[in-house]
């Protein structure tokens, strides 16, 4: 029982918390576009329907993240996580195994759900435990995210061109398979913070007094709605980009390959971008990561030839960590430590929001247009906004640079 009473050593921590991310986030939301094409093709989907098959685990996202805040605070941050895995492991064990639409819609929601379970309270958990170090400690989880699409980008074209039929379905058995070894791993060295976080009197910046509901927080609601910004383009990205892709002349395993490397970027794009942010400002990391997304978007809009693919998943892979690690540490940013976890939950509305609208919108487009130029240029509007916000969290941003004795202690 001792064992279980210790905190592990931070790497051990931080690594676990990055597996959990491969499961929770890439293996049952992002990587959905990569099967996509053998699993519409297996199942004879429009791409309507596809797309609002990724619009019902968006759903289940949505339903439940604020949930699973409340949840994390009164059960803990693990026992939430150990049910997000839960979750989306029973969901992938179902889809590979399921053929009526109304059945793949209910499986695709139980894996927003499980999402939602997963992955938010797991970024307050480490957050908390190590807040000296928030960004870094962010950024390093979130190379759970490159790791899983190099792992995806390479695991699932090979499965699905192996077994043209089927190969899609092991895809989803692998995922499960994945999902039962990261609970076994949850269980022995994740560790709830080991106490509570006190409730302060006063904020990072002073924005908003520590009796003012988040909602209220004017630099809280500016990030969320960027995190909604990010939420609605980037899983159309993750959704489409790879079939644009194939439709803009690319093999299937160039466009795995061109994945995969994406993946190899944002492994070691996270941990710098959180580094980067505790030291520049995570609102000057906002405006740099996001006016990058754009310009990679961009590219195959305008030229929709190969090198601008290749140079899309480069750049993406290189800036979309610095979106994801700013946004959750600027959320935290301006308001008491005992309100960070209600913010992180507050501001993933957001995403959550922007990621149930974006695939069912983009969908109708795609339909409509015949092919993806028209969808992808419609998320670059999006994102100029999104730049125009993430300039206007700056006036709020409290930058304060991060002891190099805290950085060694590992707090």
């Amino acid at each position: 029982m001792r064992f279980f009473q210790q905190r592990p050593p931070f790497v051990l921590m931080v690594a676990t918390g990055a597996m959990c991310t491969v499961v929770v986030l890439v293996f049952a939301r992002l990587c959905y576009g990569l099967v996509l094409p053998a699993m519409r093709d297996g199942l004879g989907l429009s791409y309507a329907q596809a797309a609002n098959l990724s619009t019902a685990t968006a759903l289940g996202y949505l339903l439940l993240v604020m949930v699973a805040g409340v949840f994390a605070a009164r059960f803990g941050g693990k026992q939430s996580v150990l049910l997000g895995l839960v979750l989306v492991t029973l969901g992938f064990i179902g889809l590979s195994q399921a053929s009526d639409y109304r059945v793949l819609l209910a499986l695709m929601v139980m894996l927003g759900m499980g999402t939602a379970f997963g992955y938010t309270p797991l970024i307050s958990l480490l957050a908390n435990t190590y807040p000296k170090r928030r960004g870094s400690v962010i950024g390093f989880t979130n190379s759970g995210v490159g790791a899983g699409m190099l792992l995806a980008g390479a695991l699932v074209p090979a499965l699905t061109q192996a077994d043209t039929s089927d190969g899609w379905r092991h895809v989803w058995l692998t995922f499960a398979a994945g999902g039962a070894l990261v609970t076994t791993l949850v269980l022995l060295f994740l560790r709830n913070p080991e106490r509570p976080m006190a409730a302060s009197t006063d904020a990072a910046t002073g924005v908003g007094g520590p009796g003012e509901p988040i909602f209220r927080n004017p630099h809280v609601v500016t990030v969320g709605l960027v995190y909604g910004v990010l939420g609605l383009t980037y899983i159309v990205q993750v959704t489409f980009m790879y079939s644009f892709a194939l439709d803009g002349g690319l093999t299937a395993l160039s466009a795995g390959h061109l994945v995969s490397l994406m993946g190899i970027l944002s492994i070691f794009a996270g941990p710098f971008w959180g580094w980067l942010a505790d030291r520049l400002g995570y609102s000057n990391g906002l405006v740099l990561s996001m006016s990058l997304s754009l310009l990679a978007t961009a590219l195959p809009v305008i030229w929709p030839q190969p090198w601008a693919f290749a140079a899309h998943f480069v750049i993406l892979g290189l800036c979309v960590a610095g979106l994801f690690t700013s946004i959750l540490a600027a959320s935290t940013e301006t308001v008491p430590p005992h309100q960070a976890p209600v913010a992180v939950s507050f501001v993933t509305l957001f995403y959550a929001t922007g990621q149930f609208l974006g695939p069912a919108l983009a969908g109708l487009v795609v339909e409509w247009s015949e092919g993806f130029r028209v969808a992808f240029a419609g998320s670059c509007l999006v994102m100029v906004g999104g730049v125009y916000l993430c300039w206007r969290t700056r006036r709020h941003q409290g930058y304060r640079a991060v002891p190099a004795s805290a950085c060694a202690a590992g707090e």
